[in-house]
């Protein structure tokens, strides 16, 4: 014999973890059978639904929680090994599950003794709805049994092959998923969080709790969440190759904030407050600002090497005085014009073209201005009709130069304007869709309770099946919070979580902060 404290938290732990569960015992459902299952008695005290609050009282969510464990316990099966009887009861023959039935049938009485051996079967009906029994004949005959690890399967009886192979078949085809409460699947890694959340639980002496394990395991899938998207929309932009144009670097984002999004909401669950969801998006904010601000680099210094290159003649003309005689400024005029139609034709120069022109041409205008009053052919009046042309032509650059940033300003408050409601919408179809699976749970426990009671009525138990309307009256009232939580979940939820992302630090922002740090450069 095992001791019975562990052997009742295995229990309980079974039933945590499993979304099938499979009792085995050897022999008949005998009241024995039935008595040495006395752990099932013990889970109101061993399992909690919801952790105590403080506007409930303990007592308040043991009642909740009794009527509420159908909804998350496994389905129920019972395998009984080296079967001795015939499946006949009162001389019919019966099917393994009317048998099972059979042994879960409840007494009339109010006695002890019959309270007693009523309230397992009490446990079992009302905790596992979804029963079913195989039971399993001697695998072998006498002689063999001895030496079952070295038999063929030729040699077992084919009543036990039989029934093995039903019994597989029911396992494979009717367990479904592990799912938590509100109805999230479990995966493997998922699984080791609950398990290792219950053992730590029960090692601190305390009694394990379905909602505060799925809240922790939500902390840890949400923040894995968010990692695994941030990668994804990393991954997605590291795809450009600076210095890209602002079209592009906008179509790249869109494409990639998006799948990231979709990342995040495939793994994530109950972020009802929608904080991890907002972390991403903060992350993403400062990873595409630091992006921007490297295209934006590599704009400049692609533009300013250009520029630098295509200026290197007038430059060593310059230096040979070349420009240094009477209609000189118009030779220089023609070069710089030269200069920048070039550069203009000059394709992939970025979002920094016109700014970095720009600054060049506003460097050039002293060395134009030195060579434009040294110039004897021209006169008086000519020099200030090509001053005024040439500060024309600075302040029409300025504009273009003003124009491309402004145009990258829309382009990106559109882009994260875009960005937040397509992650608002995605988050109102997670809440409805994660709300939805909360309510077929309420529904499945409310008709499994109408069920039962309405099979003690058939009975003869009126007064059981009366006692029962308390339960149902819990899972009414539960079902009626579940309503109103959906309308609560789009009306207070939502509101609260797009506030939540309009504090998002902006891309303009993360950007400022940045090239304070890292002003850029300047002059050629």
């Amino acid at each position: 014999m095992g001791d019975q404290k562990n052997d009742a938290w295995i229990f309980s732990l079974a039933i945590l973890l499993s979304s099938t569960l499979v009792y085995n015992s050897r022999g008949t459902i005998d009241n024995q059978a039935i008595e040495n299952l006395q752990y099932v008695t013990e889970l109101t005290e061993r399992i909690k639904v919801k952790s105590p609050s403080g506007d409930s009282s303990s007592g308040d969510d043991d009642d909740g929680a009794d009527a509420q464990f159908v909804q998350f316990f496994p389905k129920f099966v019972w395998a009984v090994r080296d079967f001795t009887l015939e499946l006949k009861i009162d001389g019919r023959d019966v099917k393994e599950d009317q048998y099972l039935e059979h042994a879960l049938s409840l007494k009339k009485g109010k006695d002890r003794k019959t309270t007693d051996y009523n309230l397992p079967r009490e446990c079992i009906r009302n905790y596992f709805p979804s029963r079913r029994c195989f039971v399993f004949m001697t695998p072998a005959s006498p002689e063999h049994m001895t030496r079952l690890e070295s038999l063929n399967e030729g040699d077992l009886c084919p009543s036990f092959l039989a029934v093995t192979t039903n019994f597989c078949n029911y396992i494979f085809e009717n367990s479904s998923v592990k799912t938590v409460k509100g109805g999230l699947a479990v995966t493997g890694r998922m699984l080791g969080h609950l398990a290792k959340s219950y053992v730590d639980t029960i090692a601190r002496g305390d009694v394990p709790c379905l909602e505060n394990a799925v809240l922790t395991m939500a902390k840890i899938e949400n923040e894995a969440a968010g990692r695994d998207a941030l990668m994804e929309y990393q991954k997605g932009m590291q795809e450009l190759c600076f210095p890209v144009d602002l079209e592009a670097m906008s179509r790249q984002h869109r494409l990639c904030d998006t799948l990231a999004t979709k990342t995040f909401m495939s793994r994530s669950f109950k972020d009802d407050g929608g904080e991890h969801l907002k972390d991403l998006a903060e992350a993403i904010a400062k990873h595409h600002a630091d992006l921007l601000c490297q295209n934006e680099e590599a704009s400049e210094a692609l533009c300013r090497k250009l520029l630098s290159e295509l200026s290197a003649p007038m430059a060593k003309k310059m230096q040979e005085g070349f420009y240094a005689k009477p209609g000189g400024y118009e030779l220089y005029c023609a070069d710089n014009d030269s200069v920048v139609a070039q550069f203009r034709s000059k394709p992939n120069r970025g979002v920094r073209a016109e700014e970095v022109l720009e600054q060049f041409l506003k460097e050039k205008s002293v060395e134009s201005n030195s060579i434009l009053q040294a110039d004897n052919k021209l006169s008086e009046q000519e020099r200030k009709i090509h001053e005024q042309n040439q500060k024309a032509a600075l302040l029409e650059q300025q504009k273009q130069a003003e124009e491309e940033r402004r145009v990258e300003m829309e382009r990106t408050l559109e882009d994260e304007q875009r960005g937040q409601a397509e992650k608002i919408r995605m988050m109102k179809e997670k809440m409805e869709e994660e709300w939805k699976v909360q309510r077929a749970e309420a529904d499945k426990a409310m008709q499994c309770k109408l069920q039962e009671q309405k099979e003690l009525q058939e009975k003869g138990f009126r007064e059981k099946a009366e006692f029962m309307n308390q339960e149902i009256q819990i899972l009414k009232e539960k079902n009626s919070q579940s309503a109103k939580s959906g309308n609560f979940l789009t009306d207070t939820l939502l509101p609260i979580f797009s506030t939540a992302l309009e504090t998002v630090s902006s891309v303009f922002q993360i950007k400022a902060f940045k090239k304070s740090l890292f002003p850029p450069k300047k002059g050629f």
